[in-house]
């Protein structure tokens, strides 16, 4: 064997090494970024906290998220993806622990540095897993995300199952940290060898005019307020659960668990519907499946009818995501990737919103229920604004 083969296979095998990991990492964020809507109950406890105050959680954590994406950029552009992803895990390990701690301010911390965590690692690991897999992009970056939906998935019986009356979150924090440590470690001491391509600077010229385009925005705007609504459902739907139920859902079968396993799940639905259905059509039938949902929820007078809602609201929201971020590089073409922050930017100052505004709404009002319409103002609003870019999009093309 070469001197050059030797190079490759070692190359090959330092890879092998580092994907299991980051497929690990990214379950374990899978877990910390939706910790948040599992754990508000115990702090509203322990704390005494108002649906108002408990909105406070949301901001830290998306700020912090917001802070970390920047982050994530930086050492992007210096080719430094492998170091990120090795201080994003140790970021969300640190909060994750001082999440345990019996102060408010510090517990409000901890969130901050979790998400300043989660919005390092995520943009790192997709661009690494990209990297390390550029003839097989789509399978390679369906699986990774796959992983962190089954984080997702596993959070409230995590939660469940980790924590009770007498330790609190000790060993819920303690189960999730110290494998995020590990993980941190052990990327660090492995070499990921992406291979990467050089790309003329032209490409990046014809990318940059992109924000000057109202179709750019209109997307962001629905982009704004579709993960406000993701976030909003995931992040209260424990809260929303145990207000009707009267008492704590520990059952493994609980609206949240539902809620996630199904827009996991509705996923793998995307790729038949997209058959059948133009991608408007098939947001357009999204977002009429989260309003049929959200009739259930905010109607639900026990657990079973908000079963239901949930289920549907999950598989409805499922493809809409994945559908707006797809119409957003067919726009504007491939090299989009690269001035695709502002994008990503307004998804995350829309989960604070309307997280936050869910929160505020309910300690106003004293009623949870009156703070989830904000989540049905929202659908109403997704529906105007996917009419808007159906017009842009039309005039841009007869242009």
């Amino acid at each position: 064997m070469s001197a050059e083969e030797n190079f490759d296979e070692r190359k090959r095998e330092t890879s092998r090494l580092a994907s299991p990991i980051l497929h690990i990492v990214f379950f374990l964020s899978g877990i910390g970024t939706v910790l948040i809507g599992q754990v508000l109950p115990y702090f509203e406890r322990t704390f005494s906290l108002s649906d108002g105050q408990l909105a406070l959680f949301f901001p830290a954590q998306f700020a912090g998220s917001v802070a970390g994406t920047l982050v994530s950029g930086y050492f992007g552009r210096r080719t430094k993806l492998k170091q990120a992803t090795a201080l994003g895990a140790a970021a969300m390990a640190a909060g994750i622990l001082m999440m345990n701690a019996g102060d408010l301010s510090l517990v409000l911390a901890g969130f901050v540095l979790n998400g300043i965590g989660i919005g390092i690692t995520l943009p790192a690991i997709n661009l690494l897993v990209l990297e390390m897999n550029l003839h097989r992009t789509a399978s390679a970056l369906s699986l990774l995300n796959f992983y962190w939906g089954a984080g997702a998935i596993a959070a409230k019986p995590f939660v469940d199952l980790t924590s009770d009356a007498s330790n609190g979150l000790l060993f819920t924090t303690l189960f999730l940290a110290i494998p995020l440590a590990g993980s941190a470690i052990a990327i660090s001491l492995v070499r990921a060898s992406p291979k990467r391509e050089n790309r003329p600077v032209s490409d990046a010229d014809e990318a940059s005019h992109i924000w000057t385009m109202p179709l750019a925005w209109a997307i962001a705007a629905f982009h704004f307020v579709h993960v406000g609504f993701e976030s909003g459902m995931g992040g209260w739907i424990t809260t929303y659960s145990e207000r009707i139920a009267g008492e704590p859902v520990t059952s493994v079968i609980s609206p949240t668990f539902l809620y996630f396993l199904f827009f996991v799940a509705g996923r793998a639905i995307g790729p038949i519907l997209f058959r059948y259905l133009s991608e408007n059509q098939a947001i357009a039938l999204g977002l009429s499946l989260i309003m049929v949902g959200l009739g259930f929820v905010l109607n639900a007078g026990d657990l079973n009818t908000l079963n239901i809602g949930s289920v549907i609201a999950g598989i409805g929201t499922s493809w809409i995501f994945p559908t707006n971020v797809s119409r957003f590089y067919n726009s504007f073409g491939p090299e989009a990737a690269r001035k695709a922050t502002p994008l990503f930017i307004a998804g995350t100052i829309g989960a604070t919103a309307v997280t936050w505004g869910i929160g505020a709404v309910s300690s106003v009002s004293r009623d949870l229920r009156y703070g989830m319409l904000i989540l049905v103002a929202a659908v109403i609003s997704l529906f105007g604004l996917q009419a808007a870019i159906v017009l842009i999009a039309a005039r841009r093309t007869k242009r």
